[in-house]
């Protein structure tokens, strides 16, 4: 039995305290971990911490703050704009409802001449409101983290950064999570906040720093593994370190290495096909696959197909998907790229244009934009296609739909 099992090293859904990686910003001598110090140090500021999606926004957070000192909320937990504060009070467990007790002494004549006081007492229920939260915040040290700031409606957002505003004046501390790519106006280009922001953008992860994850947590399993091998895993990852951490655990799953003392080694690139299909049996992606392999409604009219040059005749939406899915992995992919890809997927003369191909990317994303937010896995934006899932991503790749 091994010291340490496989599932302590590799976290793909908790902190990982064997395989946390620090970080410097993009072109700075400074840790993510410094900066975001130096923010929540900073007195009447509020925190604006944007990144692609699964690329350790939120693992930053509870490295710094800890997990007993933050608050996590979710934009999508805020359906009125007049929710706010009470939606953080029943969080922490406040009432925003309370006794005011006003107490009015009167005198007048008791037995043998000797002055009575008499007493009457009122009650009025009053609102304590916003103070009464952030009193309670600053008292316990604690630090109300919105994440997924982009899944609060448009409306919403900007009354939350109202309410904000006011309440860092006040002392509160607050961090603000977004994706890229989404609309960041209510916070980063609000001008009621302008100079009272601290902005942290997260950069994708580079090729060696997912490797750091999977040499490291190898290393501490006991286990030599190729720096092929180790490459691979990385490209595969997609920019995401929680997508890193769910593929070493996997592979090391598949393996057996917690129960198998005698493997000291992994070597055998054979293996990766069948681990990374075993992560992709969990992701729930078919029904997003589904949704925009049927495009629009064609109206009663038959789609024209391509052949691709395995011989499979697909229609355009399950061209784009495969061209989306095609080497080299990568998440933010030019309409020029998917037209390539498209080209190289068909092999003949009869392919369709870059209008035809930007026409069907737009559909696709009109279709997943008018979708729940569980649909919208990507964004299309200046003839760019901003993949915002890593693990949507990976699913196409590697998933049984293949």
């Amino acid at each position: 039995m091994r010291a340490v099992r496989s599932n302590e090293v590799f976290n793909p859904g908790a902190f990982p305290k064997h395989t946390y990686v620090i970080r410097k910003s993009l072109d700075t001598r400074f840790t993510y971990e410094y900066r975001l110090e130096q923010a929540l140090h900073t007195v009447g500021f509020l925190t604006s911490i944007i990144g692609p999606s699964k690329t350790g926004k939120t693992v930053l957070v509870e490295k710094v703050v800890g997990i007993d000192k933050r608050v996590l909320f979710s934009g999508s937990d805020f359906k009125s704009a007049n929710d706010f504060w009470e939606v953080v009070a029943k969080k922490v467990g406040l009432s925003m409802e309370g006794d005011l007790i006003n107490t009015n002494a009167t005198q007048g004549t008791g037995v043998a001449d000797n002055i009575e006081t008499r007493s009457t007492t009122t009650k009025q229920k009053f609102f304590t409101g916003k103070d009464k939260v952030i009193e309670y915040f600053k008292q316990n040290n604690k630090v109300l983290v919105l994440d997924d700031f982009h899944y609060a409606p448009e409306e919403i957002q900007y009354d939350i950064a109202y309410q904000l505003k006011d309440a860092i004046r006040l002392e509160l501390k607050a961090i603000v999570i977004s994706l890229p790519h989404r609309t960041d106006d209510a916070i980063r280009k609000n001008p009621d906040l302008s100079g009272r922001l601290n902005l942290i953008s997260i950069e994708p992860w580079k090729i060696e720093e997912l490797r750091e994850i999977a040499t490291t947590g190898f290393d501490k399993l006991g286990i030599k593994i190729s720096d092929d091998i180790v490459t691979n895993l990385a490209q595969e990852s997609l920019t995401s370190p929680q997508l890193m951490q769910s593929i070493c655990f996997n592979l090391s799953f598949y393996l057996n290495i917690d129960e198998k003392e005698e493997i000291d080694s992994i070597t055998d690139k054979s293996v990766l096909k069948d681990a990374y299909n075993l992560i992709t049996l969990n992701l729930p992606y078919s029904e997003v696959v589904k949704k925009l392999e049927a495009g629009p409604n064609p109206r009663g009219q038959k789609r024209k197909t391509y052949t691709l040059t395995t011989g499979e005749n697909i229609d355009i939406y399950s061209l784009l998907i495969k061209a989306i899915a095609e080497d080299p992995p990568i998440t933010s992919i030019s309409l020029d790229e998917i037209k390539r890809r498209t080209d190289l997927l068909i092999g003949s003369n009869d392919k369709p244009d870059r209008n035809r191909v930007r026409n069907t990317i737009e559909q696709a994303f009109s279709i997943i934009k008018a979708s729940d937010a569980f649909y919208q896995v990507f964004e299309w934006k200046d003839n760019q296609i901003y993949i915002l899932e890593p693990l949507f991503l990976f699913y196409l790749r590697w998933g049984t739909h293949i």
